[in-house]
């Protein structure tokens, strides 16, 4: 019978980047899936305002936390507002593809 000893020891050191990796890409997903949310968020901020009178595009932007200033795009067709933003990510590249968008339309009040 061969020696077993520190033989878990070894599947943990060969698992471990695997465990990482797989941590890393659900995280990846909550953020985005909550980048998401504050999107549409936004958005419905937007449409609010717009319907009142008020800018649109000041208000959707007010109803994002301060790390999605620089990582907003808000857009005002007719009555709808758009809210695209891309979510934080260890690589740039991982948050341009996972840019999420949300929209939502009001029409002024009579």
């Amino acid at each position: 019978m061969a020696d077993s000893r520190g033989q878990a020891a070894v599947e943990l050191v060969a698992a471990l980047p695997l465990l990482l990796l797989a941590a890393t890409v659900a995280l990846q997903m909550l953020v985005a899936g909550y980048a998401l949310t504050l999107a549409d968020g936004a958005a419905e901020a937007g449409a609010l305002a717009l319907a009142s009178g008020g800018g649109a595009g000041k208000a959707a932007r007010a109803a994002l936390p301060g790390w999605a200033e620089g990582e907003v795009a808000v857009a005002v067709s007719g009555e709808t507002v758009t809210v695209r933003l891309r979510p934080p990510a260890l690589l740039p590249a991982v948050g341009e593809w996972l840019e999420v968008s949300g929209s939502a339309s009001a029409r002024p009040a009579p």
